[in-house]
């Protein structure tokens, strides 16, 4: 069958294909501890109770046809709102852009911005960028990270590729190693892309900086969470934010996220999205708008839910070094935001007592799969080598007792290799 160069050559989801080949075997009965998709058990984490009845009533209401293309002007506003209570951003509701979660969101940015065979730079490890890449026909510059710096990209990492770029891509806290950004880090690279700017001539396009923070309402401890804009007011006419309630409030089924930042190129999205039609479902938009001005069942809500997924976190990572210290060529991040934990596990090249060599982390997922009952992500899913011995462990999905009984059957395993 022929198809167009772009489908023809798409790759799918490294990490839907794990989580779903998992759930199917949990489905036949057998009991695993998955940690692979960036997602919530409903029965361990429901969204909040106050958010469920006012869907409830808004179905009630008849709010069941379309909504506006760009989003309802009472959520907008409701968002406009909360940004600027929560974050000191101070940006017209006009100015924000409703859809069916981040994804539409981060793919009209790219559409909008990126001509085929622009320059877009990420860093690897990063989300999904790779293939917003190949959707849009820009040419992809990866950036290699370092554990040293939490996987996070310095400026001097990303400097020698912004010549000519497009679109700089950057995500804090990140997905897939739950690490953020410190804030010189941060303002290095703003500076970066304003002097960028600054050095090209009003008929090129400019450097633009997409800024995912769907978790920033989900870090840990004294963590705390800067975005370029704050940074640098400069960065205003570049910086577009990707935003949403998807993990901050458990509710990635409720398909509601935002974007904001300039009204041009947001209203080129708009339109983008209009084609396409890629709403929130309207009941769920007016039940959105009405939860987040109720300041006090936000904050009640959060404060519980992120010690919940602390504690898993912590019990993952408490687990991690316990193995360490008893030798295990294992080691993890200290948890700093989001539902994920950075783990290492550096075993390839030794032998399941099969009898197999395990040669890449692909191999050694499917290991732990069938051996420790436990369903990870090598960080090969999200533009890494396949080689590089790093993992994502994803929280939202297993109970706290779950991981902490998956903690000896991942040792056992680990330990039964030669």
């Amino acid at each position: 069958m022929q198809v167009s160069r772009m489908a023809g050559s798409l790759i799918g989801s490294e990490i839907i294909k794990i989580g779903n080949e998992v759930n199917d075997m949990i489905r036949k009965g057998e009991q695993i501890c998955n940690l692979t998709i960036g997602d919530f058990d409903p029965s361990i984490y429901p969204i909040p109770a106050e958010l469920k009845d006012e869907i409830t009533r808004a179905y009630a209401a008849g709010h069941t046809n379309y909504p506006p293309a760009n989003g309802m002007a009472a959520l907008r506003e409701a968002a406009a709102a909360f940004t600027a209570s929560r974050l000191g951003l101070q940006y017209a509701p006009t100015d924000f852009l409703v859809a069916g979660g981040s994804r539409p969101l981060i793919y009209a940015t790219y559409l909008a911005l990126v001509d085929p065979g622009d320059k877009v730079v990420f860093p690897v490890p990063s989300w999904n960028n790779n293939h917003y890449c190949h959707l849009s026909g820009a040419e992809a510059v990866m950036v290699e990270t370092r554990p040293e710096n939490n996987f996070m990209p310095t400026a001097a990492e990303l400097a020698p590729h912004l010549h000519g770029a497009t679109l700089l891509a950057l995500c804090s806290p990140l997905n897939p190693t739950g690490t953020v950004f410190s804030r010189e880090d941060l303002e290095a690279i703003c500076d970066l892309v304003l002097a960028e700017n600054q050095r090209r001539g009003p008929e090129e396009k400019p450097l633009y900086l997409l800024y995912d923070q769907i978790y920033w309402l989900l870090t840990f401890g004294n963590t705390e969470h800067y975005d370029p804009v704050n940074l640098r007011p400069a960065l205003r006419d570049y910086t577009i934010y990707i935003d949403g309630i998807s993990k901050s409030l458990a509710a990635t089924g409720v398909r509601v996220g935002y974007a904001f930042g300039p009204a041009g190129v947001i209203d080129k999205m708009k339109a983008i999205l209009g084609h396409v039609g890629a709403w929130a479902p309207k009941a769920e938009q007016v039940a959105v708008a009405r939860y987040l001005p109720e300041t006090a069942a936000v904050d009640g809500f959060l404060t519980s839910f992120k010690e919940n997924i602390q504690h898993s976190l912590e019990a993952l990572h408490q687990g991690l070094q316990a193995m360490k210290a008893a030798g295990l060529p294992v080691d993890s991040m200290v948890p700093m935001g989001a539902i994920y934990l950075t783990a290492k596990l550096e075993v390839l090249g030794r032998s399941t007592p099969a009898g197999q060599v395990l040669t890449s982390t692909k191999e050694l997922t499917s290991y732990l799969i069938s051996e420790a009952r436990l369903a990870l992500v090598p960080f090969s899913a999200f533009g890494t080598d396949g080689t590089a011995p790093w993992f994502r462990m994803s929280v939202g999905g297993a109970s706290l007792e779950s991981i902490q009984a998956a903690l000896p059957r991942l040792q056992a395993a680990l330990e039964a290799l030669r």
